[in-house]
């Protein structure tokens, strides 16, 4: 079976009544987590862009506070599994503020942990890849964000 065209879904659903529209997406957030995640957001935290974030943050940080010392080994797993859970929050979100915010903290717990970047490579590509990503969602923001945020983007190294 081929999947339908975005544009064709989008005109099969506004040509149904809203009790089908909502079953339809209860049978979608049925079979998979991530479209009941971001169904969840769409409807319960996508209103409010700064509590999302904020909330976000907080789990981050518990993500940072159960991060294992010593092995590097175990670092790099636990760094990849927090930048997973935020890449999907980045993704729900759809914001370019939301994702150089969060970006930017994973980037400042990653340092104020005092991760030994330098002693494995794929930790430090790792970073240097986010600061990139950074750079480069700063320059979509207006100038009057961008001003606000450079300063956190120059500490970051």
């Amino acid at each position: 079976m081929k999947a339908a065209s975005i544009n064709e879904i989008k005109r099969e659903l506004a040509e149904l009544d809203s009790k089908t529209v909502q079953e339809l997406c209860m049978r979608l957030a049925k079979y998979k987590k991530e479209n009941k995640e971001l169904l969840t957001y769409l409807l319960f935290e996508g209103h409010d862009e700064d509590g999302y974030i904020t909330h976000v943050k907080a789990e981050m940080d518990d993500m940072f506070r159960s991060l294992p010392t010593g092995n590097v080994y175990f670092i790099k797993k636990s760094l990849r599994k927090i930048l997973r859970f935020t890449n999907k929050q980045i993704k729900y979100s759809g914001n370019k503020k939301t994702e150089l915010e969060l970006r930017l903290h994973f980037c400042m717990k990653v340092k104020e942990a005092g991760i030994p970047l330098r002693s494995s490579t794929v930790l430090y590509n790792m970073n240097e890849q986010q600061v990139k990503k950074i750079k480069a969602v700063l320059a979509q923001l207006p100038e009057d964000l961008q001003y606000d945020y450079q300063r956190e983007v120059e500490e970051l190294g």
